[in-house]
């Protein structure tokens, strides 16, 4: 344990803890909620647009929702879950109008948003999302079985492409385990243990 207080083992448990932090890797992405539609009522060819949406992405805290639509003729607000499943518009937790709202995701869990017009919510125009925290550990919600394609494709709009989430965090690992035994032997070496 002597060898622990030695300034060259100092200087290698530094330089492996900066590795790892070069080697972690941050995404947040912006989606546009209903990727080529805009906010609004789904249309009859495409009830389930939002049901659809969410199976499509996987959010994480960091993430944001950009809503885009006329702000003269809709808004967007969260709500509770008992006021998203009976379509109750009155006291929403977030009221957002301009047009051009966007929601940072900044705690995992469930997320309730809906049409702030009255009759919209009711002709589907809500969206219910599970917000994975940093260990994955909140599912997204199952809508039953449907013939959706795993990936979701990534869609030119005006705001460039929308983003495809990562599908796990795999592409880590490997890295982050070559920096901790690099760093390791690294100082086994200079230490004298090996």
């Amino acid at each position: 344990m002597a060898h622990l207080r030695k300034p060259r083992f100092q200087f290698l448990l530094a330089f492996q803890l900066v590795m790892l932090a070069v080697q972690t890797k941050v995404f947040c992405y912006q989606y546009k909620v209903g990727d080529l539609d805009a906010w609004g009522i789904p249309t009859s060819a495409n009830p389930q647009l939002y049901t659809k949406w969410v199976k499509y992405h996987t959010l994480t805290t960091g993430d944001s929702l950009l809503f885009l639509y006329p702000p003269s003729q809709d808004s967007v607000i969260q709500v509770t879950e008992q006021s998203y499943n009976s379509c109750n518009l009155k006291d929403p937790i977030l009221y957002m109008a301009n047009g051009n709202s966007l929601f940072n995701i900044t705690s995992f869990g469930e997320l309730y948003f809906t049409s702030g017009l009255p009759g919209h919510c009711e002709k589907k125009q809500k969206l219910q999302i599970s917000v994975l925290s940093g260990n994955g550990s909140a599912n997204a919600p199952s809508y039953g079985p449907s013939a959706l394609p795993e990936f979701a494709p990534s869609y030119p709009t005006v705001f460039g492409t929308i983003p495809v989430s990562p599908s796990s965090s795999k592409t880590l690992t490997f890295p982050i385990l070559m920096a901790v035994l690099i760093g390791f032997a690294a100082s086994a070496l200079l230490c004298g243990v090996m």
